[in-house]
């Protein structure tokens, strides 16, 4: 039987595994790494399928404008969907928000000719969402995790301890756009349209500063 195929429309929200779940509550304060690890995983043959099969007739710029335009749509409906709840749904609006940009960026940099399954890749990220100052640090940063990571318990009181911890952790590395307004987020119903708006507009700086990077030829270092 052949192998299946990665998806290529960029139509929906990718779901977040369960094992990056557990990773990030074992350890909510390396919960951006962690995305950043599992995003190289999950979307590094996804972004080689996309721009296989998406590339033909596009030039680089277009394509990675596609495929920031389509990210900041699928942002905005999941920012309203998850921010029903408020700070219930908090943490997980905040993770899957991290999702959805993880593969934006791989996509744009697939876009430019970046290989996917670079190491350099989750490392870029961290540093285009601003958490580390340069992608070396980040770099030092995801090595330094070493390969054994900690598995702690997950069913716990939502939004508990640890819950809180995810969400702020979180919020830094969502960026400006996100933070302004956090505790809008966390009113149910009311945090809907801030959700819609904040995630639309994160999702947007983000994919410029991306598209920025890879666009440079001194990137390829």
């Amino acid at each position: 039987m052949p192998a299946k195929l990665p998806p290529v429309e960029i139509t929906d929200a990718p779901r977040v595994p369960d094992s990056l779940w557990k990773r990030i509550r074992a350890e909510p304060e390396r919960a951006p790494e962690h995305i950043a690890l599992a995003a190289a995983d999950r979307f590094a043959p996804q972004a080689v399928r996309w721009v296989q099969v998406a590339g033909p007739g596009h030039t680089s710029d277009s394509l990675a404008k596609t495929a920031l335009k389509k990210h900041v749509r699928v942002s905005r409906l999941e920012g309203a969907a998850l921010g029903i709840g408020g700070f219930t749904t908090a943490a997980a609006d905040l993770v899957a928000l991290g999702w959805i940009q993880s593969r934006m960026v791989f996509y744009i940099g697939a876009a430019y000719g970046f290989d996917p399954g670079d190491p350099m890749r989750p490392a870029e990220l961290l540093a285009l969402t601003g958490f580390y100052p340069t992608p070396a640090d980040a770099r030092a940063a995801l090595d330094g995790m070493g390969k054994h990571l900690a598995q702690a318990a997950v069913e716990r009181t939502l939004f508990g301890g640890r819950e809180r911890s995810i969400y702020e952790r979180l919020l830094v590395y969502a960026g400006k756009r996100v933070t302004r307004r956090a505790a809008g987020r966390l009113v149910p119903f009311i945090a809907a349209p801030i959700g819609a708006v904040q995630n639309a507009s994160g999702t947007k700086d983000l994919g410029r500063r991306a598209i920025a990077y890879y666009r440079r030829p001194e990137a390829e270092t």
